[in-house]
């Protein structure tokens, strides 16, 4: 198993490797080529050139959850990969927002979701799934299975529009990529919406009988209280696992408390970065 980060929001200039706030996951997997996300733009696909990745032979694509900085490159997947399915969870929409608030009673919501009309534009590309879906042999996407998810979208002030309402995210679109590799299983979910460790308790659960060897995926931390990111760390620590690779939305302060706690089991993801299991 190969893995290659197309998109991260820290940069690999020495590879002229240009990073945005976002993430991309290149991952070949017996014999099959597979993408997860497509950062915020067109720019996985310029890196993947760089190193060495044709995006028309990739097999298969993934959106780990329906916000820009994972979807908004989709267009350009499609217009380079004239075969590939890209697979989203079921609940995913173009309705995504995060909510602000002004003093106690102004509030607006900005959209942060899918680009408006992709879905419709390649809607014989894109296959929605739900449940426990093995899009290819030893490799699953798994949905939330945690209850009240809602109140986390509820604290990170993100939310749905359905029937011209906004109701609290409770990250129904967001799924995990799972890989049965002879180490043991590997997890992606690119910001782990729902909590890392309520993600990898999920995986344990799906598949009781496996080991979970590594979870890769930003962690959404960037603005969290200290002895908030120190408490799930030590959560972290408690769940049977070797290898954490994060980024992204985990945020450097984050991940340097991260690595206090858990030391050399936790690596900095980067663009360019490369990964074999």
């Amino acid at each position: 198993m190969k893995i290659k980060i197309l998109i991260d929001n820290i940069s690999c200039s020495e590879k002229q490797l240009k990073g945005e706030w976002g993430l991309c996951v290149y991952t070949e997997f017996n014999g099959k080529r597979i993408l997860l996300d497509t950062g915020a733009s067109a720019q996985f696909a310029k890196n993947a050139t760089i190193m060495g990745i044709d995006i028309s032979q990739i097999d298969a694509g993934v959106l780990s959850h329906a916000h820009y900085d994972h979807a908004d490159g989709m267009q350009e997947f499609f217009d380079k990969n004239d075969h590939a399915k890209f697979y989203l969870r079921d609940a995913a929409r173009e309705n995504c927002y995060h909510t602000h608030k002004f003093l106690k009673f102004f509030t607006y919501q900005e959209y942060i979701g899918i680009h408006k009309g992709t879905l419709k534009k390649n809607a014989n590309r894109i296959v929605f799934v739900n449940g426990d879906c093995e899009i290819l042999p030893g490799v699953t996407l798994v949905g939330h299975k945690t209850p009240n998810l809602d109140e986390i979208g509820k604290r990170a002030h993100m939310s749905v529009k359905e029937n011209g309402k906004y109701r609290p995210d409770s990250f129904d679109h967001e799924q995990s990529l799972v890989f049965d590799t002879p180490k043991g299983l590997f997890i992606m979910n690119s910001c782990s919406h729902g909590g890392a460790d309520n993600i990898i308790k999920e995986i344990e659960a799906t598949f009781p009988s496996k080991q979970i060897y590594a979870i890769l995926g930003g962690f959404h931390l960037f603005r969290t209280p200290d002895d908030r990111v120190k408490a799930f760390a030590e959560r972290l620590r408690e769940l049977n696992v070797q290898k954490i690779y994060t980024g992204h939305c985990t945020g450097q302060h984050a991940y340097e408390i991260l690595h206090d706690v858990l030391g050399d089991k936790v690596a900095q993801m980067h663009t360019g970065m490369e990964i074999e299991v």
